[in-house]
């Protein structure tokens, strides 16, 4: 028994005779006359009792199998519905994960212009350090994932999303808010504010205090940057930040940038997936809309 039997057999209830059922689904008459044949048999019972030519009537077994096939034909056709609004992204789901500064500074805005497009798809964010990421990728927790570095897994693929420099910031208040520039060597008695993260950011600004023998005073370390911000701001120190986090804060004068001469950095955003042929429509035009933001 297959659908194609049940919808032959369920136009034919429905016309009460077998010219008009082969009208209704596009077949011939033998054609539709042999499908019931076939039916019949299989469920050992008489489906139409056939002694009015004029009319067929439903049978007993007739009765009990129009009800389920009903059903079954609904659920096919609203399978069938849903699958298309997939396609069309009338519907769906995307699950994005993102480190800290791409989950607060860069996926807002490209999530305002995959929703201005489509409406309808739900977007779940969960926001994990970039290690994290990697495991969530590989459990499928995750369909995209915006990080700080390159995976080197095979079964994960990825493609740079942006550059983003490390960048000294002070409170306005701060005396080297009215230097020109730094070096390194000028902040051995400097405060700093620290990110808890171990990153290649982080591993970066040590190495470069301790090649020019400058002492790194860290006296706060915190966990997220929006509390780092504040800190430095109310004065309590310094520190180096990702530029994409703090470019507000600067536009607005609660920070400073403090150009440092000798120390430059610049991250790589990367977006990352598992390596397969069957990301979901709504993950694909994700990615889509994240390229046509980043050509801009």
């Amino acid at each position: 028994m297959d659908l194609a039997q049940l919808e032959i057999f369920v136009a034919t209830a429905e016309a009460r005779g077998v010219q008009r059922a082969a009208d209704r689904v596009f077949r011939s008459q033998p054609a539709v006359s042999m499908a019931l044949r076939k039916l019949e048999e299989e469920l050992g019972a008489p489906l139409f009792d056939r002694s009015n030519k004029g009319a067929y009537v439903l049978t007993a077994s007739g009765e009990l199998l129009y009800d389920s096939a009903k059903r079954l034909l609904k659920l096919r056709d609203e399978a069938l519905a849903q699958i298309r609004e997939l396609h069309n992204l009338e519907r769906g789901r995307v699950r994005i994960g993102a480190n800290e500064s791409a989950g607060n500074y860069l996926l807002p805005r490209l999530i305002q212009a995959f929703r201005r497009k489509y409406p309808n798809v739900r977007i779940d964010v969960s926001r994990q350090n970039s290690r994290q990421l990697i495991h969530d990728i590989r459990e499928n927790n995750v369909d995209l994932a915006l990080m700080s570095f390159m995976p080197e897994e095979r079964d994960i693929e990825a493609l740079p999303v942006m550059k983003d420099a490390l960048i000294l910031v002070a409170g306005p208040e701060h005396p080297l808010s009215k230097r020109s520039a730094v070096h390194i060597c000028d902040l051995g008695d400097e405060l700093f504010i620290a990110h808890t993260v171990t990153s290649a950011s982080r591993h970066r600004v040590v190495e470069a205090f301790r090649t020019t023998g400058t002492p790194l005073r860290i006296v706060m370390e915190v966990a997220m940057i929006e509390t780092i911000k504040k800190l430095i701001a109310m004065n309590l120190g310094i520190g180096f930040v990702p530029e994409m986090c703090v470019q507000d804060e600067i536009a607005r004068g609660e920070l400073v940038r403090i150009p440092v001469e000798d120390f430059q950095y610049e991250r790589t955003l990367w977006l990352a997936r598992r390596r397969t042929e069957a990301h979901s429509q709504a993950a694909q035009e994700f990615v889509n809309t994240l390229l046509a933001a980043i050509s801009r």
